[in-house]
């Protein structure tokens, strides 16, 4: 691993920060991007929200106990896909590999770019700029020699809530002084230790990484099991050989929501699931994707969860072919059970285009699938520009086969 350099980015607050350059008037206000009901959930929270105790994967309600003057946005994964697909551009400027593990971070190693952007500070000071520059969002990037201390590296780098001291948003963590680094750090930052695992842990004793690298091995294997043991002995220890992996296949693009209250109808989740098919369908579309199989999810009110598929004859990232088999998928289900979670989905992806020929052998149009394109793709375009509602997809009412 000897000269290996791996840098870490995340962008700071990312949805929040995203709905603050959408709504100005929002700013210096305690903002949070979630669910706004009873059973929503915080997305993100600003900085100023976070001053509060307000923190992502809270419930709403109890943020708002928390902030009486919190401000809820609805999230709009589309497009804060379309900036992540812009920000992981501007990564790979520096390095073809990028691997990404969100829509708002990232692993890049960057071992060959010195000779480029100058030392690991400058390079990671300049990535900051650009993304700023471009996109109107600060980051925090962290490097170091592996994968986990980068990670953390960038957490230290975060703006702390409520602080007006100055900070550059850079964190590197010398190879010489990775371990120290590390050791200082509580055993519940490291991968793998999640509330199971740390209750565990702090039964035996070991609270910081520290205590973790000195407890002996074949006792950790014993209480935590021979995998979960040996990585986290090896990470206490500075032990992590993992590379960035760039282009991670993707499996699946899907789009789901809990709702605050249970829907019961056909006609409450039709436009849901219209909604869903179209961003799933956009984002497939950003991708150069295209789906064979399309999936239908629901969990019910007694939180039993349904799931029903069909596979196309051809693959498709039209959101109208989506919504319509969805809704097929979903006719005769008993939805006034009560429907808690509707999720629509594509996988079987292809590269786009492979379609089209295939329409061109067996006799099929090439125009109108080319206009057909080009008009959802200058769609995509309006909506990058004005918005999730400049553009409403409208999927017609299937045929009763009955006449």
């Amino acid at each position: 691993m000897s000269g290996r350099r791996i840098l870490h980015v995340d962008m700071d607050a990312f949805f929040a920060s995203v709905e603050l350059l959408r709504h100005p008037e929002l700013a210096g206000r305690p903002v949070v991007v979630g669910g706004g009901g009873d059973r929503g959930v915080v997305a993100a929270a600003s900085y100023e929200a976070r001053v509060f105790g307000v923190r992502s994967a809270m419930a709403t309600a109890r943020a708002r106990r928390l902030c009486p003057d919190l401000v809820v946005v609805p999230p709009d994964h589309a497009h804060y896909a379309g900036i992540s697909a812009r920000i992981m551009a501007c990564c790979s400027e520096f390095t073809p590999l990028v691997e990404p593990l969100a829509l708002d971070e990232a692993f890049l190693d960057v071992s060959g770019a010195g000779r480029l952007f100058g030392t690991d500070r400058e390079l990671a000071t300049e990535l900051r700029r650009r993304l700023h520059e471009r996109e109107g969002l600060w980051s925090s990037v962290g490097v170091a020699s592996t994968k986990l201390v980068a990670k953390l590296a960038s957490e230290a780098a975060k703006p702390l809530p409520g602080s007006d001291a100055p900070q550059d948003g850079v964190c590197v963590v010398e190879p010489a002084d990775e371990l120290r680094f590390l050791q200082d750090r509580p055993a519940a930052d490291l991968w793998g230790v999640g509330p199971v695992t740390g209750d565990r842990l702090r039964a035996l004793g070991v609270d910081t990484v520290a205590d973790l690298a000195v407890f002996p091995l074949d006792a950790l294997v014993s209480h935590l099991g021979p995998a979960v043991g040996r990585q986290l002995h090896d990470l206490a220890n500075g032990r992590d050989d993992r590379p960035v992996v760039a282009d991670l296949e993707v499996k699946s693009i899907s789009q789901e929501e809990t709702f605050a209250r249970d829907r019961t109808s056909l006609s409450e989740l039709d436009p849901e699931l219209v909604r869903m098919a179209e961003r799933v369908a956009r984002r497939a579309r950003r991708r150069d994707l295209e789906g064979r199989t399309v999936h239908l999810k629901l969990r019910w009110a007694d939180f039993v969860t349904t799931t029903r598929s069909r596979t196309l004859d051809e693959p498709t990232a039209d959101g109208l072919v989506v919504a319509r088999t969805a809704r097929e998928l979903l006719q005769g289900l008993p939805v006034e059970r009560g429907v808690r979670l509707l999720g629509v989905g594509i996988s079987a992806l292809v590269p786009a285009g492979g379609a089209t020929q295939l329409r061109l052998d067996l006799g099929g149009s090439a125009s109108q699938s080319a206009d057909r394109s080009a008009a959802l793709r200058a769609a995509d375009r309006v909506r990058e520009r004005f918005g999730e509602s400049a553009i409403a997809p409208v999927v017609p009412p299937p045929t009763d086969p009955r006449g």
